[in-house]
């Protein structure tokens, strides 16, 4: 595995094995209406026999506390994007809850998705939503969506000679659709003046897995020159698309960071802390006010701020609106079922979530991801309530 830039040692993790599967506008976050009135009641994880000094974990809301979590197991699969911030939150959390374990398991957003609809995993983590088609084969019935962080889809290259590079949404477009094979097309040296750019193929790197940083590196390039743009990208968008046989595939962001780095003249899209881990250069993008935005933290937080929640909770921040907002900017989810089936079980999730949206946040940083806008956690923390656990 790569390593982030926190590498964590995750106390008390079981190896998790599970079945292969298929992988995952601009009114500002404070519009969009409340899924839930009823107030969250405060939850406290911390035992009082423990004396490890750790953040004890409650709510934003006043109420009775929720008291020490029984033993439970906890098995999640899904995002590659987001694996290095949850083995850290659960690494911390765990450090609290020492009679909870939770194991995560990458595979990619689909995965994640596809496991908890089969009622294999206790908590998906995903890049992307459910389609409306696939509903009814969540077979725990009806699920919420916990947004967790958001954080950049980096376009990062291995080019000879090359330190930075500036790419508009139509030549990443042509790049990606193998419309332009060599470095130093017309097309990139037009916005790259005073820049050698080598005289060599192009190698673009994709995700061969169903993947949520697939789905929001497409609908980028759908929403900014696809179906509502000019036409100019035309595989559409979602966690698979059908790229040219001429591109090479690799599994999970770690992978595609690893042939990037491995092969000259690659290009591809990967998340921002398996870039940096990887020490990878990336590409700053043209947002929709035409200025050149690097990929960071606080592009992918402006763009955040700019995107449109509806009342699930879900959102798109790629090709929002601003002159700061980074434009291939992704979110992420925790997917739980609405109505647990186990008390210990859907307690220990109940509170890990609710750890993920208020302590969870202030360590995001450090390991290259970006905290939840303030209004869009406190709506996240007010959904928990809608959670039944059984008595």
């Amino acid at each position: 595995m790569i390593l982030t830039k926190r590498s964590v040692p995750v106390l008390g993790l079981v190896a998790l094995s599970l079945a292969a599967g298929a992988c995952g506008s601009s009114t500002k976050v404070t519009s969009a209406s409340s899924p839930a009135t009823t107030p969250a009641p405060a939850v406290t994880t911390a035992k009082p026999a423990d004396t490890t000094a750790a953040p004890a974990v409650t709510t934003a809301k006043a109420g009775a506390a929720m008291g020490p979590l029984k033993a439970a197991t906890l098995n999640a699969s899904g995002s590659t994007f987001t694996k290095a911030f949850y083995e850290a939150a659960i690494a911390d959390f765990t450090k609290v809850n020492k009679d909870v374990k939770i194991n995560y398991g990458g595979g990619g957003s689909g995965k994640g998705r596809t496991d908890l609809a089969d009622q294999i995993t206790d908590w998906a983590g995903s890049d992307g939503t459910v389609k409306d088609e696939d509903k009814a084969k969540f077979k725990g019935g009806e699920f919420l969506y916990f947004p967790v962080v958001v954080a950049p889809i980096t376009v990062s290259y291995n080019a000879d000679g090359v330190d930075k590079l500036n790419l508009t949404p139509t030549v990443i477009a042509k790049i990606f659709q193998a419309e332009i094979t060599k470095w130093n097309d017309p097309a990139i040296a037009a916005d790259n003046a005073g820049v050698k750019l080598p005289d060599a193929g192009i190698v673009v790197v994709h995700r061969s897995d169903g993947s949520g940083t697939t789905e929001n590196f497409t609908k980028f390039l759908d929403a900014s020159v696809g179906s509502k743009g000019d036409g100019t990208w035309k595989l559409k968008s979602g966690s698979t698309v059908e790229w040219p046989t001429t591109t090479t595939a690799a599994e999970g962001n770690g992978g595609v960071a690893k042939a990037i780095k491995d092969t000259k003249g690659a290009i591809g899209y990967v998340d921002f802390s398996d870039a940096k881990a990887t020490g990878l250069k990336f590409a700053s993008i043209q947002n929709q006010a035409k200025a050149f935005i690097a990929p960071t933290l606080e592009g992918a937080s402006a763009a955040a701020e700019g995107a449109e929640v509806k009342p699930d909770l879900t959102f798109f921040a790629g090709w929002a609106k601003g002159d700061k907002a980074y434009p291939i900017a992704a979110q992420t989810w925790i997917i739980v079922y609405k109505k647990q089936t186990d008390k210990a079980k859907g307690e220990a999730t109940k509170t890990f979530i609710n750890y993920v949206l208020t302590d969870g946040q202030k360590t995001a940083k450090d390991i290259d991801y970006a905290p939840l806008p303030k209004a869009l956690a406190d709506k996240a923390i007010a959904q928990l309530a809608m959670i039944e656990i059984p008595a």
